[in-house]
């Protein structure tokens, strides 16, 4: 690492076909503070051939591609001993739930940096730090509740109840506040009125549009501004281990 807990900065690979795209992305990535280095490459072949030379921790793609295309690429990238993270570019939304992680064309600044920021995070090494707890008040005793205890969280006016095996405190916290904070713990907004813990997710059920999920047994509601964010996380997580280089 380049400074006591800073991690290093990003070596990335952009691979797209058209020049105006891969120009554009990587003028992006080479003014984000945490990528030190880009080298772009115009096809999936062409992109192989640079990793003959050189490693790098990601690689922007676009899906299609004359030749071998984003998606089987990162197949054979995934048989690398050390996989790079791969994002895939793509005009085409229908390819979004399918990727391991994606950005849509035309690539926005802020859409960009997280996802350079979820490459970051990727990379950096587990804490060892005591998992958190939540201080709730019954009665007058102040009890604390484990986060990996919540299965669900529901807006309740100011405050907002956490749903747990054992019972249903409320906590005077705003839904919002909690929705940024538990992120990394594998919290997700599904609506305005609730967040659900993605390891407690049973079921995805689907009835003439409407999406629901089963957590801890009860059936909760999907918004649609939510829906295609809640399946892309679900299959990330349901991704089998990478194997190693051939």
């Amino acid at each position: 690492m380049s400074e006591v807990g800073r991690p290093a900065p990003l070596r990335v690979l952009v691979v797209d076909d058209e020049q105006p795209a891969r120009d554009e992305i990587a003028y992006l990535l080479e003014h984000d503070d945490r990528v030190g280095s880009v080298v772009v490459a115009s096809s999936a072949a062409e992109a192989l051939r640079v990793l003959q030379e050189d490693e790098v921790d990601a690689v922007f793609s676009d899906i299609r591609m004359p030749g071998l295309s984003g998606l089987e690429l990162a197949q054979v990238l995934h048989r690398f001993r050390q996989p790079p993270r791969v994002v895939f570019v793509t005009a085409h939304e229908e390819h979004a739930v399918d990727a391991f992680d994606y950005l849509l064309k035309p690539i926005r600044d802020t859409r960009l940096s997280e996802a350079v920021r979820r490459v970051v995070d990727a990379g950096a090494p587990a804490s060892a730090a005591p998992e958190e707890t939540i201080p709730v008040e019954l009665g007058g005793v102040t009890r604390f509740v484990r986060l990996s205890e919540v299965r669900y969280v529901e807006a309740q006016g100011d405050y907002t109840r956490l749903h747990t095996p054992t019972g249903s405190p409320l906590i005077r916290v705003p839904l919002t506040t909690l929705e940024q904070e538990w992120a990394d713990a594998g919290f997700v907004r599904i609506h305005r009125s609730h967040l659900i813990a993605l390891a407690h997710v049973s079921e995805v059920r689907t009835d003439g549009g409407r999406v629901t999920v089963v957590v801890d047994g009860e059936e909760l509601a999907v918004s649609r501004r939510h829906t295609r964010e809640l399946r892309d996380l679900l299959v990330r997580r349901s991704r089998p281990g990478q194997g190693g280089r051939s």
